[in-house]
């Protein structure tokens, strides 16, 4: 019999938006103290620029907001669940990198563009109705679960403009902890099974790799590692083999290499 399938995580739909709007406020104070050479700097994400990630941003927002006007699409059930959210973003990529281009072309003021931003995603986003379906570029959604992966988008992009910057960017603790948990949860969904448990504290733990499960005392096979760290893995801005090289990551027991599964995301 092949591993059982993790159920997914429940998240309150109200703290969910709140976290979304706490780390987009901390995202907009960075950008409104950015100066125009550090805009037109490279972003270290292909050939985009700083402006043109920092427009990205509010389209994180603004994918959400903006179909929120629009009726609900048909279907008692979502096309793409939670889980299956991470593994559906890497053939997007180059239409979102245009469309982020173009909007950076005609919104220069980012200033105003962040306000309102925020102010139609505070405006029109409900802390509830989380069973709401809305379409994504990937299909429709439950509103609740799309929040969450807003809450991935915001924190991995809130790292990449650190380091394109050199600024040190604050993390709403509620975002940063939604991000880790869907993450992880999608490793232990892409590999089921219970003979690696994977530690970020302090947000999850799961465990995956179909072999012998693991049920009291230490785990023969164990990978930890920190929150952003996880997420670099996750999403490719980190190597395996570096994250050990550099101690950010420790693993111990002939199984614990997650190297063939990551990263997750594109």
């Amino acid at each position: 019999m092949p591993p059982a399938r993790k159920r997914p995580r429940a998240y309150d739909v109200s703290r969910t938006r709140v976290a979304v709007l706490a780390q987009f406020d901390r995202i907009r104070e960075a950008v409104a103290g950015l100066t125009e050479d550090q805009l037109a700097g490279p972003s270290g994400l292909g050939e985009w620029t700083v402006r043109e990630l920092a427009v990205h941003l509010t389209m994180a927002l603004d994918r959400v907001s903006r179909q929120l006007v629009l009726p609900e699409p048909p279907g008692p059930k979502p096309q793409l669940t939670l889980l299956e959210w991470p593994f559906s973003t890497a053939g997007r990529a180059k239409g979102i990198a245009d469309e982020a281009r173009e909007l950076a072309e005609a919104r220069p003021d980012l200033v105003a563009l962040y306000g309102e931003t925020a102010d139609r995603f505070g405006r029109l986003v409900p802390g509830s109705e989380g069973d709401r379906l809305v379409t994504t570029g990937a299909g429709t959604m439950r509103l609740g679960d799309f929040l969450v992966t807003r809450t991935v988008e915001l924190v991995v992009h809130t790292d990449d403009l650190s380091r394109a910057t050199g600024l040190d960017i604050p993390y709403d603790r509620q975002a940063l902890a939604a991000c880790t948990r869907l993450l992880a949860d999608a490793l232990a969904d892409r590999a089921p099974g219970g003979s690696v448990e994977v530690r970020v504290p302090p947000f999850a733990v799961v465990q995956c790799l179909g072999g012998p499960k693991h049920t009291r005392g230490t785990p023969p096979n164990v990978v930890e590692t920190d929150p952003l760290t996880w997420m670099r893995l996750a999403t490719g801005r980190t190597r395996w083999a570096e994250a050990l090289d550099s101690a950010r990551v420790s693993a111990s027991g002939e199984r614990a290499d997650l190297a063939p599964l990551l990263p997750l995301m594109g």
